[in-house]
């Protein structure tokens, strides 16, 4: 009865602490927030990221969802998800730009502006949202007109969503006007201003957002915030997501195919190859590429093959050579002189390096040059291949190795197969001498030593 008893309060008493455990994940579940810190260009890799933050928030059933933002602006189809991600989204979106000295330039503007609440800290500025290219110049005037309109209808329709100052954010993509921290919410660019996060939760607390058509108010006292950390994919896929890695990987993967259809069965440079076109392929669908620039490397890597199939021409070699550096050249559409482009507000860089084009291209032409001399020096000489059992007299006068003894008959290898063979004179040939085929017998050889054939011609 007592082991009943003792039982009985052990298991009451066990339950009671998942009892609290469960009533302490409830309360810390019900004042959870999660945040995301978004520090470099918008990109698609930036929008996917955006877009796994907002279903791990519903996931975990958090109240709200932080974006601590800096950026100097990125690529506007990704901008626009990110935009749509904030209006679909089932957890309230507040959108900081922070730290100190930090800025929502061009793409960070339109995000800012769609946020749930908008929140600047202080020596940081919005705006400069005029649309330009990759480069940081200005759009031709026809092009340019039409993308300024299309953006600043694009913001007006988010202000006039989020209620916010619409004609001073129309000025961000009109005039690119840019706003300190005070004049935005002076402005009513943004709704506050906060020197920390924990000043931002203190303010949000109480505070009434228009949340899927419906008003619902803020509970953030107490309130614990989990950091979204990037996770190693994240890592290395923003690693590969730089112009100069995939032009570089692109360049290995061809070379590697290449080299494999030069010499089959190699696979190593085949494989290496592959993997790095995967890695390529992979970095540019995060890029804004243009596959005119893949499609002429590609083709150049074909003329360089068909090069070394008839050396001697030039053509096919020139041809390549042209097309490889107009497509590494059009690639991303602009290259730089300098290892980092002088970064405008509104202009994230997406440049090749010219001297990577110019250190690759000579690699490679170097290799190319190389390769082709090794194929026409080959071409001197009768290839293997030529010797096969569907016409053995080619043999004759070949050099090959006894793979077992001749006494006098026996087994050599010669020109890449396994033959019968017996010695001519009757002379006893010891395993692994050298051998030369003096005549073909159906598919049986007749062979003599190689130093006896030739001390006979020297006679």
């Amino acid at each position: 009865m007592r082991h009943m008893v003792a039982l009985a309060f052990m298991l009451i008493g066990f339950g009671g602490f998942l009892a609290l455990q469960v009533v302490s994940s409830a309360q810390a579940s019900g004042i959870a927030a999660h945040l995301l810190v978004i520090d470099d260009a918008i990109t698609p890799l930036e929008a996917k990221r955006f877009s796994s933050s907002v279903d791990d928030a519903e996931a975990a059933d958090s109240h709200l969802l932080i974006v601590q933002l800096s950026t100097p602006g990125g690529l506007f189809d990704s901008t626009r998800k990110i935009v749509e991600e904030i209006f679909s989204s089932p957890v309230p979106v507040v959108v900081y730009v922070a730290p100190a000295g930090a800025r929502a330039a061009s793409a960070g503007t339109f995000i800012t502006a769609a946020a749930h609440v908008a929140a600047m800290a202080p020596a940081t500025n919005i705006g400069a949202a005029a649309p330009v290219r990759a480069d940081g110049e200005d759009l031709p005037d026809t092009i340019k007109a039409k993308a300024t309109q299309d953006a600043a209808a694009f913001i007006r329709s988010i202000a006039s969503q989020r209620d916010r100052n619409a004609d001073a954010l129309q000025d961000t993509v009109l005039k690119a006007e840019s706003y300190s921290s005070d004049e935005a919410l002076e402005l009513h660019v943004v709704d506050l201003k906060a020197e920390n996060l924990a000043d931002l939760l203190s303010q949000l607390h109480g505070r009434n957002v228009l949340h899927n058509g419906e008003r619902i108010r803020l509970n953030t006292e107490g309130m614990t915030v989990t950091e979204l950390e990037r996770t190693p994919v994240d890592i290395f896929l923003r690693f590969l997501a730089n112009p100069n890695i995939a032009f570089l990987l692109l360049t290995i993967g061809g070379i590697g195919i290449v080299i494999e259809l030069f010499s089959p069965g190699l696979i190593g440079p085949g494989a290496v190859g592959v993997i790095a076109l995967v890695l390529a392929f992979l970095a540019l669908g995060n890029l804004p590429v243009n596959w005119v620039g893949v499609g002429l490397i590609g083709l150049a890597m074909a003329l360089f093959f068909a090069e070394a199939q008839a050396p001697g021409i030039g053509i096919f070699g020139i041809t390549g050579a042209v097309g490889f550096l107009v497509g590494a050249f059009l690639l991303f559409g602009n290259v730089s002189f300098s290892p980092q482009v002088p970064e405008l507000p509104a202009a994230p860089s997406f440049t090749i390096s010219v001297w990577v084009i110019g250190a690759i291209s000579a690699l490679l032409f170097a290799s190319m040059l190389l390769t082709l001399r090794a194929v026409k020096q080959a071409r001197k000489t009768t290839p293997y291949y030529a010797f096969s059992s569907s016409n053995p007299d080619n043999l004759v006068g070949s050099i090959g190795t006894a793979t077992t003894e001749l006494n006098p008959s026996g087994s050599v290898r010669v020109a890449g197969e396994q033959w019968s063979a017996v010695s001519d004179t009757g002379e006893i040939l010891s395993t692994g001498e050298r051998v030369m085929i003096v005549e073909v017998d159906g598919l049986i050889l007749k062979v003599t030593k190689e130093s006896t054939f030739r001390g006979q011609a020297e006679q």
